[in-house]
């Protein structure tokens, strides 16, 4: 017989990555076709054309698997629907490292994040989406170009009246529902107020009532993990103080998402700051399919610790990150 022929780069890797699920990860052909978002009879036309084409004989031709290995170790350890990694960067470690690193791992993982959002909205035309805020969100909607779902709704999660910046709640909702046509909401409030009595107020308000019921009725969520350090987003923005941050690790905070504190357990600590955020709670974002993402080194320790809340069904995240957080113990 023939070998087949590959029409594109891409369909070589997703002919590897079915292989590899299904002879080496023991997946059946639906369970691999769930895994690779396609059909089952897609799946065994990739099956087939990867025999054909001398890619599977005893052993598999790791050219293309990447990190797939990696991918399927997290997503068993914690219990994932799925784990996305992007191509690792570099083996060296060290700050400067990182920052020179950071950047590609932002728009890495913002690609990859929006490809998974077009998916979805083409599966789900009346999908509700909501949204977190931050750098790799921010690179998430300037790779949607293209993309047309006028009957999607994108509502972010949290306040929204943050600092001026592209990749604010508010920047966030608008460029996606720009972008496809969409509907954008937000929550017309600060991202902390100023007490805990003054946020029962604001919470109160029926806008921000609407605004919450429809978060929870999220087909989709994708948020971010921030790192408690002194370069953080947060303390950049100035959204807290540095006192804050060191009372905040003190009580064993490791990371945030939106805005809500978690320790190395995943659960929320307990500190003012948690009782003063607007937006969906922790609990809430168990309860809808939420996909964390996880950009650079520097958010190992958040990323260990919001996965073992198994508040997330999907993490997609960047490849160096992920070699450490694959060989690290689990949380």
């Amino acid at each position: 017989m023939a070998a087949a022929m590959v029409e594109t780069p891409e369909d070589e890797v997703l002919m590897a990555r079915a292989a590899w699920l299904y002879y080496i990860g023991g997946l059946n052909q639906e369970a691999t076709a769930k895994r690779l978002n396609t059909t089952r009879a897609r799946v065994n036309k990739l099956l087939s054309d990867a025999r054909d084409a001398g890619l599977v004989s005893i052993t598999i031709n790791p050219a293309n698997v990447g990190l797939l290995p990696v991918e399927e170790l997290i997503r068993t350890r914690y219990g994932l629907d799925f784990c996305i990694c992007t191509p690792a960067l570099g083996p060296e470690k060290g700050d400067e490292t990182d920052r020179i690193l950071a950047p590609f791992a932002f728009r890495a993982v913002g690609a990859a994040a929006a490809a998974h959002l077009r998916r979805h909205l083409a599966e789900e035309p009346r999908a509700v989406i909501g949204t977190g805020w931050g750098r790799t969100l921010e690179q998430m909607t300037l790779q949607m170009a293209g993309v047309t779902a006028p009957g999607a709704r994108f509502i972010s999660l949290m306040g929204s009246l943050t600092a001026n910046s592209a990749w604010n709640p508010f920047e966030v909702v608008q460029s996606l529902a720009r972008s496809t046509r969409g509907e954008g909401y937000f929550l017309p409030v600060p991202f902390i107020a100023d007490t805990p009595e003054a946020r029962s107020v604001l919470v109160s308000q029926q806008s921000v009532q609407d605004a919450l019921d429809l978060g929870r009725r999220a087909t989709m969520a994708y948020i971010s993990l921030g790192e408690l350090r002194e370069d953080c987003l947060l303390r950049r923005q100035g959204m807290i103080t540095g006192d804050e941050l060191a009372e905040l690790r003190s009580r064993g905070a490791v990371g945030d998402t939106n805005g809500l504190f978690f320790d190395a357990a995943g659960r929320g600590v307990d500190h003012p700051l948690n009782h003063r955020t607007i937006g969906l709670g922790l609990e809430d974002l168990r309860q809808i399919p939420t996909v964390a993402l996880v950009a650079g080194r520097a958010k190992l320790e958040a990323a260990r610790g919001f996965l073992a809340s198994g508040i997330v069904s999907g993490l997609i995240i960047d490849g160096d990150t992920a070699l450490e957080l694959a060989g690290s113990a689990p949380a």
